[in-house]
């Protein structure tokens, strides 16, 4: 299909948090400029033949520069791509680095959808997880980004945070149902080693949430959204009818995208690759092609498994009709081995066009997923 991704990586913070291994960092206003400048002329070395669907801005925190600079890094992709007259267009913004002038520049740039990192209401689980802002902080940036007209919002949670009650994370989903955002993203914590919370994890100043009582979390959240209105339309992800990420959707069903900054990954004429993770390297850089690492050529049997893979994260899963006519083949013929397991196994079904996640499967996600890895 003529679809195509962008993804653009801000990797500035304020602050980073203390459970975060995604390349972020403090970095002064002059080097920010810097890496500008060389993003914008990533940007223009890119030709590529077809309609651009979304737009995701993502970091780090990309409130935190300057708005100026996303208005430039627009202006570019626009001057440059083929943009869709109905493109879903992101930006992750976190409390306590926006303001309305800079979300009014958002607005005029064309950005249509504003994703709040948010993870808790309850402040002394913020500070623990090193977030700089308190629930209050946020509810003042929800607020101005209802009143200056952005009608598209999601707002990120997080659940199974050390020490956190069930109680502390109903109370969090209660609040968060209440602003009425169009699509709420609910991630369990999962610790990356180096990172400051995975060294306390380990030196036993914290204790993780054991794995029953982190389901039981799952369930239970879920269970309070469907009977909001949200639609249950991804592993970690709920949204208002029509309301889905396009992004998000777009990556599970193995569409194209490129990605323009440091570490920034792509995917394109099958092949996986990504930029350098070395800040210096990327903004000195000649030549962008010297700073890509290859990961992955894709084979027609490699593509097919991560279609199945990535389709299995839809709570509809895989489309075995959409599955033929991009592979001219039955999935149910061409993986019958691995079904047939999952399914004895009692992790996957297949209902009417459908193959998809069962209610344990969910709950063993990683462990249907490896089959086709």
């Amino acid at each position: 299909m003529n679809r195509f991704g962008i993804y653009v990586h801000i990797p500035f913070c304020k602050k980073k948090c203390k459970y975060c291994d995604f390349v972020s960092f403090f970095c002064d206003e002059e080097n920010q400029e810097k890496y500008i400048l060389k993003l914008i002329e990533e940007i223009k070395s890119k030709k590529i033949e077809k309609v651009v669907n979304t737009i995701y801005i993502g970091g780090g925190t990309p409130s935190f520069i300057n708005s100026k600079y996303i208005v430039q890094i627009l202006n570019t992709i626009k001057e440059n791509f083929n943009i869709s007259e109905k493109a879903e267009i992101t930006i992750e913004v976190n409390p306590g680095t926006i303001t309305k002038e800079k979300l009014l520049d958002y607005k005029n740039a064309g950005i249509n959808r504003i994703s709040i990192g948010l993870q808790s209401t309850e402040n002394r689980l913020l500070e623990l997880i090193g977030r700089i802002h308190t629930f209050e902080e946020f509810l003042n940036t929800y607020n101005l980004v209802k009143e200056v007209g952005f009608t598209n919002i999601n707002v990120d949670l997080m659940l199974a945070l050390p020490t956190q009650t069930n109680e502390e994370l109903l109370n969090s989903v209660n609040k968060v149902i209440d602003l009425k955002p169009t699509h709420i993203s609910l991630y369990s914590l999962i610790l990356e080693e180096g990172t400051p919370l995975y060294e306390k994890v380990q030196n036993k100043e914290l204790e993780l949430i054991d794995e029953e009582t982190e389901r039981k979390m799952y369930w239970k959240t879920k269970k309070i959204l469907e009977k909001n209105g949200y639609i249950h339309y991804e592993i970690s992800n709920f949204a208002k009818k029509g309301f889905e990420s396009k992004h998000n959707l777009d990556c599970w069903n193995q569409e194209e995208y490129a990605g323009f900054g440091l570490s920034a990954h792509s995917y394109i004429n099958n092949k996986r690759f990504s930029n350098t993770t070395n800040f210096e390297e990327y903004i000195n850089s000649e030549k962008f092609d010297d700073i890509v690492e290859l990961h992955e050529v894709q084979t027609k049997e490699g593509k097919a498994k991560e279609y199945m893979m990535l389709g299995l994260r839809k709570i509809n899963g895989i489309s075995i009709s959409e599955f033929e006519k991009k592979f001219r083949i039955n999935p149910l013929f061409y993986f019958r081995f691995e079904i047939s397991k999952l399914t004895e196994e009692g992790l996957i079904e297949v209902d009417l066009d459908n193959i998809k996640l069962t209610k344990k499967g969910l709950d063993l996600a990683n462990k249907a997923f490896e089959e086709f890895i």
